[in-house]
């Protein structure tokens, strides 16, 4: 006499033999001979998962409470079932389905009794051929490639499949395991004896093979994979029901890890289909609601025809990844760097201007802050406009004195600017807080914030030191994300002032752009000493102009400087005077205009600052303004061009014309 839990493993064993794509009152009949023989709901709803029309597990769970109570209907049902289905009561191991991926995944091991039927003979000696004629194949529009109809006596739990499509089902290494068979009926039953459940791989290809880095769509049915691979193409996986998706997309990616799985799920089962994707790292399609609960890829492609399919599965959704990976197309149509001064500081990030002491890289600063705040040129550099915050934390007391020598020199600042003189550490997160709140609350987040210098911003730092210059960037770059635009960090060189930035070499690193400031004797330049996108190294000389600015207490004046642009410093190649008249002076005028509304800089080696022109377009749009025969406009165009550069007004290389 067997035991209490001999008895349930034979009811699971005899629940595994039969067919989950029963009808509704077959599934509830089922539902309460196996809830008799001590059956559990989770079993039952693992079974029953596998089938076609499986609709959720909380319809399955509505069943199961119904069907568990006592009544009429007991365990023999079920083995009588089992037994009519070819199942052997007590000759077979029980069907003990794996409860993890892991075991899943593993191969079962070769049974020592063949099984009922053998699928492969069935197949091949039994079935023929399938056409474009046969009545499933019809109805849904699909293909009859790789699958064959049945004309032989075999029944399946009561269903005579005479007249049925059969489908093979294999594992991704090629084994027929079992066969689906859907009747003329529209029933889909599976082979007695070939239990599909311990085969997690188990599937049919339509359209395959699948390609190691090409797309594959997976559904539940055939209907699904038709529709699928006829809209695009591309081969279409049948998992034979919504409980078997995930393991057939899991065993996908292990064997084509570079491939593109998209589910497609059926109607009400897109959050299923969602946390398959995301656990393959793949995709998955959303059908319209108006097909209905259950509605499927196939119903769109009866309704709409395969362009509507097409356009579905081109709208995939992807979970959001950390890191994107980026074709050569999609790195090209990246937006080019935005700045804020052309081609010397960008419009976010990290910045720095360096320089010795006495350089005059604070009134420097200064410049180029007051014209960011007014959206004026800079050294002949466009500027886009922001909000600035100057924090003076070294020479505070003449702040104000540069402050006025500078409007004096160039006109009032602008009521975007904003100066602070407080005392901070940008390494403490209260004062960095605190600093973020003051700054918008003032509404200044989004332009250029200038810690004058880095070394009173982080106060007692070893500057020489990896860790504590980490530190000081790390918290520069928190203040950076915290408001957006540019941080610029005003900082000294070292004893030795070639070798740049004072400290340790991971401060340059960081930077998306830095200004070096020198000075000799009387002569001062300022240069790019890295800039994203644009040219290092072109000098720009500028000089202190001294302003009086006002008197002390003992009439005396007080003074202090402003830059000023130094067009007279040598050094730099003069170019001669433009041309006064003649086709040179009208294709330099015309030139200036086509220049103007250039979107292109720096190229071929011209300075980030330059505006430059292919030499073809500037013929093209300067030579309709010389009053020759048109057909020698072009001729006498390229011989004032060729002129402008010989005088050194123009630079031409690599095909490209920019003002020398």
């Amino acid at each position: 006499m067997r035991d209490a839990f001999a008895e349930i493993e034979r009811a699971r064993s005899a629940l595994w033999s039969l067919d989950p794509g029963c009808n509704a009152g077959e599934h509830f009949r089922l539902a309460a001979a196996f809830a008799n023989g001590g059956g559990d709901f989770e079993e039952f709803n693992r079974w029953s998962e596998q089938a076609h029309n499986y609709g959720s597990e909380g319809e399955c769970r509505s069943v199961w409470k119904s069907a568990s109570k006592p009544g009429s209907v007991t365990v023999a049902t079920l083995f009588a079932a089992a037994r009519a289905a070819g199942w052997t009561d007590g000759d077979e191991a029980p069907a003990k389905r794996p409860q993890s991926h892991q075991e899943k995944r593993q191969q079962p091991e070769a049974s020592s009794k063949p099984p009922l039927h053998d699928p492969r003979a069935i197949f091949l000696d039994a079935c023929k051929p399938a056409t474009i004629e046969q009545a499933y194949i019809k109805q849904k529009l699909g293909l009859p490639d790789s699958l064959r109809t049945y004309d032989g006596p075999l029944t399946i739990a009561g269903n005579a499949c005479a007249g049925s499509l059969v489908l093979p089902c294999s594992t991704l290494a090629g084994e027929l395991v079992t066969l689906q068979f859907i009747t003329p009926q529209g029933k889909k039953l599976f082979l007695p004896g070939c239990k599909l459940s311990p085969w997690p791989d188990a599937c049919l290809i339509i359209g395959g093979p699948l390609k190691p880095d090409g797309v594959a769509y997976i559904g539940e049915g055939i209907s699904q994979a038709w529709s699928a691979h006829q809209a695009t193409r591309a081969p279409a996986v049948v998992a034979f029901g919504v409980g078997r998706m995930a393991d057939i997309a899991q065993a996908l990616r292990q064997r084509y890890q570079a491939a593109r799985l998209v589910i497609v799920p059926d109607v009400g089962k897109e959050s299923q289909a969602a946390a398959i994707a995301k656990d393959v790292h793949g995709a998955w399609v959303e059908l319209p609601r108006e097909l209905g609960q259950n509605g499927d890829l196939n119903d769109l492609h009866q309704r709409d025809g395969l362009p509507a399919v097409a356009a579905l599965l081109e709208r995939a959704k992807v979970h959001p990844q950390r890191f994107r990976l980026l074709t050569p197309d999609e790195l090209a149509a990246l937006p080019p760097v935005r700045w804020r001064v052309r081609g010397v500081l960008p419009l976010e990030g990290i910045g720095a201007v360096f320089g010795p002491s006495g350089s005059g890289k604070s009134f420097l600063v200064l410049s180029l802050l007051a014209s960011v705040a007014n959206g004026a040129e800079w050294f002949g550099c466009r500027v886009v406009r922001a909000p600035v915050l100057y924090i003076a934390l070294e020479g505070e007391a003449g702040i104000a004195q540069r402050m006025k020598a500078h409007e004096a020199k160039h006109g009032r600042m602008a009521e975007g600017f904003r100066f602070m003189l407080q005392s901070l550490d940008i390494r403490n997160a209260t004062d960095r807080a605190d600093l973020v709140q003051a700054v918008r609350a003032a509404g200044w987040n989004g332009g250029v914030l200038c810690l004058d210098t880095l070394n009173r911003a982080a106060p007692g730092m070893d500057e020489n030191d990896s860790k504590s210059m980490g530190e000081a960037i790390g918290a520069a770059k928190a203040i950076q994300a915290e408001l957006g635009g540019l941080v610029l960090l005003v900082h000294h060189t070292g004893k030795d002032a070639t070798r740049g930035l004072r400290g340790h070499s991971s401060l340059h690193a960081a930077l998306d752009a830095a200004i070096e400031v020198t000075r000799t004797d009387d002569r001062r330049e300022w240069k790019i000493a890295k800039s994203k996108d644009g040219e290092d190294g072109e000098a720009h000389p500028f000089r202190l102009d001294v302003v009086e600015i006002g008197e002390d207490e003992d009439g005396e004046p007080v003074t202090s400087c402003a830059v000023v642009p130094d067009e007279s410093a040598g050094g730099a190649m003069r170019r001669g005077l433009p041309p006064k008249s003649g086709n040179q002076r009208i294709i330099w005028d015309a030139l200036g205009d086509v220049l103007k509304a250039s979107p292109h800089y720096g190229k071929a080696g011209a300075p980030p600052t330059r505006p430059c022109v292919p030499l073809d377009y500037a013929i093209e749009q300067t030579r309709d303004r010389l009053v020759c025969e048109s057909k020698r406009q072009t001729e006498r165009t390229q011989a004032a061009l060729s002129g402008l550069v010989a005088k050194g007004l123009l630079e031409h290389r690599e095909g490209w014309l920019w003002i020398a």
